[in-house]
């Protein structure tokens, strides 16, 4: 049930943004702003498309095999632009999602509860500070990995394995970027917070389940931040009231 639960939280929050105003807004300039970034990155990406191809194989002189040639380039276009989401992902946390995904974060707390609970102010230049140093953890670092893994199963024996096992990693923490706002506004202890991510590991992966398709992926990441402090509110809140 937390598996389900965790993806129709993700459904529950796209649906919630895309009925608010002020949710719509921030979701989609926050999706706009990804999508731009994306394209940039993945054409300075292709620019070294052929390279990284005849790193991995060379294109073959004999034509009964060269068709297994054009299917490890388009195989590898694919794993480029899933790799240049993800860059361009972690490039928009850096200069601005981070404050986005807060903002909306705090409206759906307003909205449900009529109030935003913090452990202190922060000035916008602190916030912003302290919202960005728990990205290192929670996002950036787990995420780079990922990336590595991927590109390493291009390159080694039974490398789907490996190309599977980053796609987990990345949904987890993707998940977590999101159902952490609430606790790290109010300052918990990484450790508690941490533990928190591993008793709810299923939730996250049902959460970030949706992160996977293809295209809908960064509509879904622009909104999360809803359905996560949803779900924190209502089953976390809930628990300790």
């Amino acid at each position: 049930m937390d598996f389900v639960n965790g993806f129709l939280y993700n459904i529950r929050g796209l649906l919630m943004g895309i009925k608010t105003g002020k949710l719509l807004f921030w979701g989609l300039l926050r999706f706009t702003a990804v999508i731009i970034i994306t394209l940039i990155s993945a054409t300075l990406i292709f620019m070294f498309h052929q390279d990284i191809l005849n790193l991995i194989w060379s294109r073959p002189e004999s034509r009964w095999i060269l068709w297994l040639w054009y299917i490890l380039s388009w195989i590898l276009s694919l794993m480029l632009i899933g790799i240049s989401a993800i860059l361009s992902y972690i490039i928009s946390q850096l200069l601005f999602s981070v404050m986005i995904m807060d903002h909306m974060s705090r409206t759906t707390e307003f909205m449900i509860s009529g109030m935003v609970k913090e452990a202190e102010k922060l000035s916008s230049f602190k916030l912003f500070s302290h919202l960005l140093k728990q990205e290192i953890p929670r996002t950036i670092l787990p995420v780079t990995v990922s990336i590595l893994l991927m590109v390493l199963g291009l390159l080694v024996p039974f490398g789907s394995i490996l190309m599977i096992l980053s796609s987990g990693i990345a949904i987890i923490f993707l998940a977590w970027d999101n159902t952490d706002l609430i606790p790290a506004r109010r300052l918990v202890p990484l450790r508690t917070r941490f533990r928190f991510l591993w008793k709810t590991i299923l939730f996250h992966i049902g959460f970030g389940l949706p992160f996977l398709i293809p295209g809908l992926n960064i509509l879904f990441l622009s909104f999360a931040p809803v359905g996560a402090t949803l779900f924190y509110l209502e089953r976390q809140d809930g628990k300790e009231n």
